[in-house]
């Protein structure tokens, strides 16, 4: 997963080079403007802003629900709680106008972050004997498998899903966002906007790199004593905060920063995402019906407010639905991947595909998530093995190893042959039945959910470009302005290759009486 990171800086030149310039030139306010420019048709602009606001709903279920895994590991808070307060405390700032102050706590929130995961490094290392006896620990028992090319779709995460995966997802997010769009329109020139992209690959380096830093030394410290073998968590993703309960019990309060911070988060998050989905979801749907047109703003505003709290609603089972999920990194890269592909694609379509018209558009945009849907899906129906665990230990434990702080929770039992049974499932993969592996449809769902990306977008670009040269007309000739300038370059040198001229040959004139 750490490689995830190749395929994140690979997209910051290629969001440069194809996609900022075309916002740029064209001085447009929002990205799914553009789409009704370049193809005249509302129906295209209304799926792609559909289109975001979906991958919102599941995206923002991730993050409604992480918080709530830390709580219960330290409070043993249930689930749907944490998940209703979330939901009902966002809903009341939306409807109050807590927008401001939503996005100032973000400042402090991931100063706090930040310094959080540098104190787990620099202390854990120290208990695990120095950053060298953690890289060494890691490496020897499976966690450091670095450039892994097997060219099998159907593995889990390698060197190249990884790659070729959050590449897709980035050029989605980075190219085709609106609020990542209305950053660089707010910039002073377009070579400004180029050098702040550049800048940011290596603060993404190191921001993305700490949380996977702080796993190493988090399995370095347990690496004798594994928490979940030994029954005091439930839940993978209760780790992180046991450990910050446990190993920083000394520093008063530190825990509940820690936890503060990430409530914070999950809040102003959820504030200022459901605020910003309801006025497009007016602006792009409801306004343009001609019951509300001329509304005045009082009541524009309680619509939208309403809308909020829809929103809200919507959220909230889209958290419980995580919940079912194995690990929020992979739910979050999961809801990302299925839906980034066809907006991807709409937008190379528009940008890169001359020939592409409103037909051909809309046409690919909706095969292309179905196509999508459809393997994720299957994905979850089928009955595949489970996925393979690397070894967990125990040797180490015992009632001195966790601070006294920490209880094991009582409904929890724990035994050696227990421990010995769920070693063995985690690390023996259960091998698939032969006659699945000959049923292409059990293949096609069996592909990693890191392609899902990939697959949306090729269907919408190969589909929605047949679809628009077959039903290509005089009408859908498009401004020069609307596609990519290195893309007509292109057109034109093919243009005059192709072509040969004679030279002109000028008639003798006939002289006149």
């Amino acid at each position: 997963m750490w490689e995830s990171l190749y395929g994140t800086l690979l997209a910051y030149p290629i969001v440069c080079f194809v996609f900022v310039p075309m916002y740029y030139n064209l001085g447009i306010t929002s990205v799914y403007q553009y789409l009704d420019l370049r193809f005249k048709s509302r129906l295209v602009r209304c799926l792609a802003s559909g289109t975001f606001i979906f991958r919102q709903f599941l995206l923002q279920g991730v993050t409604v629900f992480t918080p709530c895994v830390a709580l219960k590991a330290i409070s043993g808070v249930p689930y749907w709680v944490s998940i209703c307060g979330i939901g009902l405390i966002s809903m009341f700032f939306n409807i109050l106008g807590g927008l401001k102050a939503a996005i100032w706590a973000d400042v402090l929130q991931s100063v706090i972050t930040v310094l959080v995961s540098v104190a787990i490094i620099i202390c854990g290392a120290l208990e695990a004997g120095g950053i060298g006896r953690v890289v060494e620990l890691n490496k020897k028992d499976g966690r450091l498998e670095f450039f892994n090319f097997d060219p099998d779709p159907t593995v889990r995460v390698t060197t190249i899903s990884a790659v070729f995966g959050t590449l897709f997802m980035s050029l989605s997010i980075l190219g085709c966002q609106q609020s990542f769009v209305q950053r660089y329109l707010s910039m002073g020139s377009r070579q400004q906007v180029t050098k702040v992209l550049m800048y940011n690959i290596p603060v993404v380096t190191v921001l993305f790199s700490l949380a996977w830093v702080v796993g190493m030394v988090i399995y370095a410290v347990y690496e004798s004593c594994d928490p979940l073998s030994y029954g005091y968590i439930k839940n993978l993703d209760e780790i992180l905060p046991f450990y910050v309960g446990d190993r920083f019990s000394f520093f008063p309060g530190l825990l509940g920063l820690f936890m503060a911070t990430l409530f914070n988060g999950a809040l102003s998050l959820n504030v200022s995402l459901v605020n910003s989905l309801a006025t497009v979801t007016y602006e792009d749907f409801l306004k343009p019906i001609p019951a509300l047109k001329g509304l005045k703003d009082y009541y524009e505003l309680w619509t939208i407010k309403g809308i909020s709290v829809v929103y809200g609603l919507i959220i909230m089972g889209m958290s419980f639905v995580v919940s079912m999920i194995d690990g929020v990194i992979e739910a979050s890269m999961l809801v990302t991947s299925v839906t980034s592909g066809p907006l991807l694609g709409v937008f190379l379509l528009a940008m890169l595909i001359p020939v592409a018209n409103g037909k051909g558009a809309a046409f690919g945009i909706i095969l292309g998530h179905l196509v999508t849907f459809w393997i994720a899906i299957g994905a979850f129906i089928i009955e595949k093995p489970p996925t393979p665990y690397l070894p967990l230990n125990t040797y180490g434990c015992n009632e001195t190893f966790f601070s006294d702080y920490i209880k094991r929770p009582s409904d929890v039992s724990f035994n050696v042959t227990t421990f010995n049974l769920m070693k063995n499932t985690y690390t023996e993969p259960i091998q698939p039945d032969v006659s699945n592996m000959k049923n292409p449809l059990y293949l096609l769902y069996s592909v990693t959910y890191m392609y899902y990306t990939c697959i949306g977008c090729l269907v919408t670009v190969l589909f929605g470009s047949l679809v628009s040269y077959i039903t290509k007309s005089k009408l859908d000739k498009c401004d020069e302005d609307l596609i990519h300038p290195m893309i007509w370059k292109i057109k034109n040198l093919c243009r005059r290759s192709a072509s040969f001229e004679l030279p002109e040959v000028k008639e003798k004139e006939t002289p006149v009486n």
